[in-house]
């Protein structure tokens, strides 16, 4: 699997909307845009399809924005791939192919199985509490 740029730019969208959101009042998508350096218009096509998703919420007015309407831990990073639109990047082997084509297909597609396994794995929860985590101030004695 190839984990693409929209995969991306969606996985820090959702993580804004989580961390900036907390308190439920809706985060602007040039707030968004500002802080994560997503380009505008990649940002609107992908809130749209989160919207679609049903994690997100749009509200409209001079107070709206965007809301995370799932809980970080009811999603894995697999999850926003598929529904971005990062599928399997390896085509299936042809029975005319060549056996070292045929061959190092065999390996992509454990490659690509071990990265869907280990996406699977990881929440998006669990992605915010690290990034929290490390933005922790350090103490020295």
């Amino acid at each position: 699997m190839v984990v693409n740029a929209a995969v991306h730019y969606a996985c820090l969208a959702m993580m804004d909307l989580a961390i900036h959101g907390v308190d439920g009042s809706p985060v602007r998508s040039g707030e968004i845009i500002r802080r994560n350096e997503i380009p505008g218009p990649y940002l609107a096509q992908i809130l749209r399809t989160l919207k679609s998703a049903g994690w997100v919420k749009a509200i409209r007015g001079s107070q709206g924005g965007y809301q995370l309407i799932v809980q970080p831990d009811a999603i894995t990073l697999l999850d926003i791939a598929e529904t971005i639109g990062c599928h399997d990047s390896i085509s299936p082997a042809q029975d005319d192919e060549p056996s070292a084509q045929a061959a190092l297909k065999k390996h992509w597609r454990a490659a690509d199985e071990q990265s869907r396994i280990q996406l699977s794995r990881v929440r998006l929860g669990d992605v915010i509490r690290s990034v929290q985590e490390s933005d922790q101030p350090m103490f020295y004695i």
